[in-house]
């Protein structure tokens, strides 16, 4: 019987890239194959360091990376940022050069072609706001579109297009790994902060928190849109969670926490299992979550 080609897809959400990190520690460990890597935002980020090495020991220097990661090396956000922002005129907050530099410094390629593991990159474009899937050219460049947050980094101009965060078109891009011939897909969310109490209070990660919302609620859309085109496999997010997508604080813990719980999902068969082909989830009002003390997921 041929091995269905597997697709590994990755979401967006800021600081909450730990939790897919954690993930893919597991899936290395378990040595669970896959064909090619797509990835939105900070998924794409992660994703672009597995195809550059899709072992264990590079998925732990993927860990060393993120352990080390502070807010202010991926969003040096300051007043005196905004207030250059406002008297310039700029449509952006903040310039992505530490972010370049992290891709720089660690990435081994420097085409995305070069991925030992067939990567490719979702942006969105800022003008007709379809998705813009990224197979070739220069990874560095590619990225930077990826995560262009709008408001807080600049668009990406590219071969006549504008672009920016692929999470604004499609954070958990499945219907790319459909289009790519994925008979088989595994999505690694970072999942959403079902825990707080409270809105975060920070301009840009009430923003991406809200985005986060947006995008689990479209992965349950897409997952029954294309249950019909590939067998679809979630990698439990973490649950309750109670981070900020803005908050780098706590990376060891939640990577921690996804790996042991990643583990314990393949060791009860959730690659192989015969039950449903996906598990919707279900994002609570935070006074449910609260009440319960979790939010889950159910079929």
């Amino acid at each position: 019987m041929a091995v269905p080609k597997t697709a590994m897809v990755l979401s967006g959400g800021g600081s909450l890239g730990a939790v897919q990190v954690g993930m893919l520690q597991a899936l290395s460990r378990a040595n669970v194959a896959v064909d090619m890597v797509i990835g939105a935002s900070v998924g794409a980020l992660n994703g672009a360091f597995f195809a550059d090495d899709p072992t264990p020991a590079g998925v732990d220097r993927l860990v060393e990376l993120w352990r080390g990661l502070r807010r202010r090396d991926v969003f040096p956000l300051t007043l005196l940022a905004g207030i250059k922002a406002l008297l310039f005129g700029q449509d952006h907050l903040i310039e992505p050069s530490r972010l370049r530099a992290i891709v720089q410094r660690s990435l081994r390629i420097e085409r995305i072609e070069q991925a030992p593991l067939p990567l490719h990159v979702v942006a969105t474009d800022v003008l007709g706001g379809e998705a813009v899937l990224l197979s070739r050219g220069s990874v560095e460049t590619a990225l930077l579109a990826s995560t262009a947050i709008p408001v807080v980094f600049p668009h990406v101009a590219l071969d006549g297009r504008y672009l920016v965060d692929g999470g604004v078109a499609n954070n958990t891009p499945i219907a790319s790994a459909v289009a790519l011939g994925a008979e088989r897909i595994l999505v690694l969310p970072t999942g959403v902060s079902c825990a707080l109490r409270e809105p975060p209070r920070n301009m840009a990660a009430l923003a991406l928190h809200v985005m986060g919302l947006q995008n689990m609620r479209q992965l349950d859309r897409d997952v029954e849109r294309y249950a019909a085109d590939a067998r679809i496999a979630i990698v439990p997010p973490l649950c309750p969670l109670g981070v900020s997508v803005f908050d780098f604080s706590q990376t060891a813990a939640l990577i921690e926490r996804a790996a042991a719980q990643t583990r314990d999902w393949l060791d009860a068969g959730g690659l192989a299992s015969n039950g449903p082909l996906h598990v919707p989830l279900v994002h609570h009002h935070h006074r449910a979550a609260a009440a319960h003390g979790a939010c889950h997921a159910h079929a």
